[in-house]
């Protein structure tokens, strides 16, 4: 009898090992965080290393773009605030481009410290990342949401590689991760009921600060936000006659949801909630959808076989074939669209296409014929480089 009950116990202990991981939320925090963990990877940063020293194009050419850019200047000069005041489209522009771009730059020289080794990389990283810490205290006006997310992604990912690969001491990093958890982490936990590409940011410099803070609590919250925001951004034919909607945005009526779409009342697979305002912030809503995707990859939780990956697949297809020139519909937008998507399909493309081996020709002609991919200056950089054709 005691045996008996002995080996029932320990099936159903094994029986629970063998389940949890199945049944474990695809994107739960990992039970212990990956470093470098946001966006880029430590196998990527060493397989874009291996390439820019062989001169293997395009990384050859992306690297030198870089290093070319104002963002690598080792003379640059950090312009901190203790109020970063960034009203609608930055205007007032009280220490908005400053700040996002000192946070590029962070990020800039991080990877140019770990591709070259030049430790005067790594201290011009962590200097800029000092400066701000020192001094910043908060954002304010209507864009501050919008713009905690934007530098927000940016140093997370200047922060994971300085912090988890430079060989010398940042002895400030404990001040850093106060700044992030103090000041960028309650801008953006909440999430935003205004356009979508909003949420997203703000959801992936969650992520990223998230990682960095180790902080499971707030990375699953971002990730929860993340699922439904983007669901409610990108349009599959399987979501029914209406886009889905953000249960707090109370779009409870058709008439209501066409508005929220810019009053686009057709939809069709890989359509965006703002592809009707234009190409531009569409691109910032589906480069921060792929953000995440991989940060999430690289913590262990693969959403690129789930609805986020196809929905990024049909959002960056339908989007490319129109910044290519294919004419507008009269049902689309009015027959007219905006373009300029930007620098934004290299992470999701390589994700899609080379790791998982899924046809797309659009954004295939379109990630090749925008190589290199630069900077969109607001939170995009250099993605030819650390994504471009990247096995890991």
């Amino acid at each position: 009898m005691r045996r008996t009950a002995l080996l029932a116990t320990v099936a159903t202990l094994v029986a629970g090992a063998l389940v949890w991981p199945a049944a474990r939320h695809a994107d739960a925090a990992p039970a212990t965080f990956v470093h470098p963990g946001v966006t880029v990877s430590k196998g990527q940063l060493d397989f874009a290393r291996t390439q820019v020293n062989a001169g293997a194009q395009p990384w050859k050419g992306a690297y030198d773009q870089m290093l070319a850019s104002k963002y690598a200047d080792l003379n640059r000069t950090p312009a901190p605030r203790a109020t970063v005041e960034c009203g609608s489209y930055s205007n007032p522009n009280y220490g908005c481009t400053d700040e996002r771009e000192d946070a590029i730059a962070a990020y800039t020289d991080a990877l140019a410290w770990y591709i070259t080794r030049d430790a005067r990389y790594a201290q011009k990283s962590i200097a800029l990342m000092d400066a701000w810490s020192a001094v910043i205290k908060d954002h304010t006006n209507s864009n501050a949401p919008l713009q905690t997310g934007w530098a927000g992604s940016s140093w997370t990912k200047a922060a994971e590689i300085i912090k988890y690969t430079y060989t010398g001491t940042w002895t400030n990093s404990g001040r850093f991760a106060t700044m992030l958890r103090d000041v960028y982490l309650p801008e953006v936990i909440g999430g935003s009921n205004s356009n979508g590409n909003w949420e997203l940011t703000m959801m992936e410099a969650a992520v990223g600060i998230s990682v960095f803070l180790e902080d499971k609590t707030s990375y699953d919250k971002a990730m929860a936000t993340f699922r439904t925001r983007t669901a409610a951004y990108v349009y599959l034919s399987s979501d029914g006659s209406v886009p889905k909607t953000v249960p707090s945005q109370n779009l409870d009526t058709t008439a209501k949801i066409v508005n929220y779409w810019q009053g686009q009342s057709t939809f069709v697979t890989g359509l965006t909630q703002e592809t009707c305002r234009d190409l531009t912030h569409t691109g910032y809503g589906i480069s921060s959808i792929s953000h995440i995707a991989e940060t999430s990859r690289i913590q262990g939780q693969d959403l690129y076989g789930t609805d986020v990956g196809e929905r990024l697949r049909q959002a960056l297809g339908f989007q490319s074939k129109y910044q290519l020139g294919t004419a507008v519909p009269s049902w689309l937008c009015g027959g007219s669209l905006t373009l300029g998507l930007g620098p934004v399909t290299e992470v999701g493309y390589n994700a899609l296409h080379n790791r998982l081996g899924i046809a797309m020709t659009n954004t295939q002609t379109l990630t090749l014929q925008n190589r290199p991919a630069g900077s969109n200056n607001l939170f995009v950089a250099w993605e030819t480089l650390t994504h471009g054709d990247n096995p890991n």
